[in-house]
């Protein structure tokens, strides 16, 4: 479980320095809106998996507050090093792009590997075909709903 709060903690920090690096208002908007849908759902997510292995309160709170403040903290990080070179360079671009990568990287890396292997291996799951085609479908709308989301990113 900690595995997964510190990929999330460092996807986060990553997204926010490219939020923060940022310095084009097409790029801008649509990653604010982005970022602000994804840390909802990706905080619901970190949250059901905290509370199901039943940490205590302070490791909780601490988790919280971490999460809470990793993205904010990566965009004064991309404010701060932006101003330090040439926004409009190409080094600028390979740059956002590489941080782009790495943050998608991570995301995806975490959520089929510790997300969604974990559920999809429970006996629970397993046990019940209803409850099968329930999953794929939810995880088969929700990719394609964020693909669909790319349209206007």
């Amino acid at each position: 479980m900690q595995v997964l709060e510190l990929g999330i903690l460092v996807h986060s920090v990553i997204i926010g320095v490219s939020l923060g690096a940022s310095v084009r208002p097409s790029t801008i908007r649509p990653l604010v809106g982005a970022l602000s849908f994804h840390q909802f759902f990706e905080g619901v997510g970190l949250g059901g998996c905290i509370v199901q292995a039943n940490f205590k309160v302070r490791a909780t709170v601490i988790m919280a507050i971490f999460f809470s403040l990793t993205a904010p903290v990566g965009i004064v990080l991309g404010i701060a090093i932006s101003s330090s070179y040439n926004v409009h360079s190409s080094t600028a671009f390979v740059v956002e792009g590489v941080f782009n990568s790495a943050s998608a990287g991570i995301l995806i890396y975490m959520s089929l590997v510790d997300l969604l292997a974990t559920d999809f291996n429970n006996p629970k799951l397993q046990i019940n075909t209803k409850l099968q085609l329930m999953a794929y479908l939810a995880l088969f709308l929700g990719a394609g709903l964020m693909s669909m989301l790319a349209i206007w990113a």
